[in-house]
């Protein structure tokens, strides 16, 4: 019999291990931990077993179904992933492992923390701050572009600017967007573009791609370089899902380079019709400065009567004459020649107006639609012809006319015709047709012609 000290606090292992698992729970909080993955297990619970390991040393983890059915990729031996997980100890064996919250490769996320950490200093900076972003110019003269020059997206904007506004100038800034060298080109070329100010407005453009391929983008420099430009930016970098810090350093972002291209480029109609607006506020311009001119002669003749300049006066009032013929004259040629442009534009707009043609069309849509209902009455007749035709041959060698005249047909429960007494056996249900219904029979006996 073993005989215990009072005073000694004695642990079973069970305790033990509860207590080193309750110090390792409280100890830490959810960490990140990158390794590579070795020994994954999937047993039949769905959930994931594995060894997370580097040059040094190893870590067993567990990764529960709740939790593995949110991964977006199949772990596997050997891949190089970045977990977040809770300290923890499997008290049953004393064993000091992971309890694996989130997983992912390593790579992507290396990539998306820089990106959220680069974003959150740049933001307490204010590099974002909307109140410091520029207006886009309503009519750019020109548009500079800072893109690839042989990628999709610079086709993609000339395409629309095409469509758009054909006569809109284009400067193209070359640089890659793509690679270390990258992200330098295009700082340098937003700081050449914005020292030049050879354009109105820019746009940063560049195709779909992975955040690795996209990176050039979410970058510092570009950041800083779109923050400190004098021209107003337009970011169209990636598809609609993706954003990159330019997107959010820039003063507008667009979803994609076609839509960046839209937001820059003015309609052709709009552009005309405040070219037309223009016009109208020169020529009223004009004819209020010419008020003013002739307000003045007017004063100046009056002073020049008081002065009683006979000689000078006449010659003034002669020349003042003149100038007033002239001007009636060129300002009755100017409005005679608009006059004659506007008949000669009615008389176009009055040969093109659609009215002529949708009368044609009318016309041409009634008689397709009175030759199309003799088609199909006519057609409907031959068909009821060739119906009844055929109905009554039917008749002729239906088999119904043959039940008509007492006689009946035999069918085995499957619906099989009975033409030979071997098809049934004693006792099996047949049912025969009649001419009027149908009876349900047993063979009580049958017997088979030799």
């Amino acid at each position: 019999m073993t005989k215990t000290t009072p005073d000694r606090d004695i642990y079973t292992v069970s305790r033990l291990n509860q207590a080193v698992q309750g110090l390792l729970e409280g100890s830490f909080p959810l960490i990140w931990v990158e390794g590579e993955l070795s020994g994954v297990a999937r047993p039949a619970s769905g959930h994931v077993y594995f060894t997370l390991k580097d040059p040094g040393a190893q870590v067993r983890c567990a990764l529960f179904r709740n939790r593995a059915q949110l991964l977006r990729f199949r772990p596997a031996d050997g891949m190089q992933v970045l977990v977040r997980a809770r300290v923890g100890l499997y008290a049953p064996r004393g064993d000091y492992q992971l309890i694996v919250e989130h997983m992912e490769e390593a790579g992507d996320g290396a990539l998306r923390r820089a990106f959220e950490e680069l974003k959150q200093r740049l933001e307490k900076e204010g590099l974002f701050d909307p109140a410091r972003k520029k207006p886009l110019p309503r009519f750019p003269r020109r548009l500079g572009v800072i893109t690839s020059p042989t990628g999709a997206a610079i086709r993609d904007i000339l395409s629309v600017l095409r469509r758009r506004f054909p006569g809109l100038p284009v400067l193209i800034y070359p640089v890659p967007v793509q690679g270390e060298a990258a992200a330098p080109a295009i700082a340098e070329a937003l700081r050449t573009a914005s020292s030049r100010e050879d354009c109105d407005v820019l746009i940063l453009a560049r195709g779909g791609g992975s955040l690795e391929d996209l990176w050039a983008f979410n970058e510092e420099a570009v950041a800083r370089a779109l923050y400190e430009c004098a021209i107003p930016v337009v970011s169209g970098v990636g598809h609609e899902v993706d954003v990159t810090i330019s997107d959010l350093a820039a003063d507008v972002r667009a979803a994609t380079p076609s839509a960046a291209a839209e937001l820059v480029s003015p309609l052709r109609d709009e552009w005309l019709e405040h070219v037309s607006r223009q016009s109208r506020l020169l020529a009223e311009r004009m004819n209020r400065r010419l008020r003013d001119h002739l307000l003045r002669l007017d004063t100046l003749e009056r002073r020049l009567r008081q002065q009683h300049p006979e000689r000078r006066l006449r010659d003034q009032v002669q020349r003042i004459d003149e100038l007033e013929r002239r001007l009636l004259l060129a300002m009755d040629h100017g409005l005679r020649h608009r006059h004659a442009r506007l008949a000669r534009l009615t008389d176009r707009l009055g040969h093109r107006s659609p009215a002529l043609a949708l009368e044609r069309l009318s016309a041409r849509r009634e008689q397709l639609t009175l030759r199309l209902r003799s088609a199909v009455r006519q057609r409907l007749d031959r068909l009821d012809s060739r119906l009844s035709a055929a109905a009554r041959a039917l008749n002729s060698v239906s088999p119904l006319a043959t039940l008509g005249r007492g006689y009946s047909i035999l069918t085995t429960a499957e619906g099989q015709v009975i033409r030979d007494a071997s098809q049934v056996q004693v006792h099996d249900r047949v049912e025969a047709r009649l001419g009027k219904g149908r009876l349900s029979c047993r063979v009580v006996q049958k017997e088979q012609d030799l």
